[in-house]
């Protein structure tokens, strides 16, 4: 299992993301964490924005068409998107995101 974090600049458009996402059976369930301020460096000034924080939980497999529809869909130029591996996990929980992602992959 892995966890896939991504910035974007509102729940719109997280949820809209997220939800092709689903339907896709790339991802077993998100997590949006709205109220996140971010302070970086762009374009040689210091940036300091409100952004939303998607916490995508799903298998490695999945990881590069996740990505490749966050850059397709993202109005970011070049948007975080960071996989996180989980080696442990509740193994219940960690069976059914795998039952939820493996049915896309067969």
């Amino acid at each position: 299992m892995i966890y896939v974090f991504w910035s974007c600049k509102d729940k719109t458009e997280a949820k809209r993301v997220i939800d092709k996402l689903l339907d896709q059976r790339l991802i077993a369930c998100a997590s949006i964490f709205p109220k996140v301020e971010s302070i970086y460096r762009w374009e040689g000034k210091t940036t300091k924005v409100k952004e939303v924080k998607v916490l995508l939980k799903t298998i490695p497999v999945n990881f590069e068409a996740i990505q490749d529809s966050i850059l397709k869909d993202c109005s970011y130029e070049v948007p975080e998107i960071v996989q996180v591996d989980i080696p442990r996990g509740n193994p219940r929980y960690v069976s059914w995101l795998q039952e939820e992602c493996l049915s896309n992959v067969y």
